[in-house]
């Protein structure tokens, strides 16, 4: 079975709600057209075709998306952070340094 891209499916079921928000709001042509092709894409990509049933398999896809745990950097020898120098990790980064320079980690 072909699992949708996480991505597509969140970016799908934002638009459902606001164009259901929209549409509660001020009902107008092009809001009711836009709503009925997000219904029939988020139920093609979830292989079903009632919107209930799509949004509550695309709910559960996202809520069994598995994150990576945060990453771990190990502290610095003291000998060497008092020289201001640091030691190589087994990934070959310096201590403390992520994967930009800035020390944050560019995983999301």
């Amino acid at each position: 079975m072909i699992v949708p891209d996480p991505k597509t499916v969140r970016t799908l079921l934002t638009r459902y709600a606001s164009l259901r928000i929209a549409q509660a709001e001020r009902e107008t042509p092009n809001t009711a057209r836009e709503l009925e092709d997000v219904v029939y894409t988020l139920c093609v990509l979830m292989a079903t075709s009632d919107v209930r049933a799509a949004v509550a398999a695309a709910d559960a896809l996202l809520a069994a998306e598995v994150r990576p745990p945060a990453a771990r950097v190990p502290k610095q020898d003291k000998d060497a952070a008092r020289e201001g120098e640091r030691d190589p990790d087994l990934d070959g980064e310096l201590d403390g340094e992520l994967d930009g320079e800035s020390g944050l980690s560019l995983a999301v």
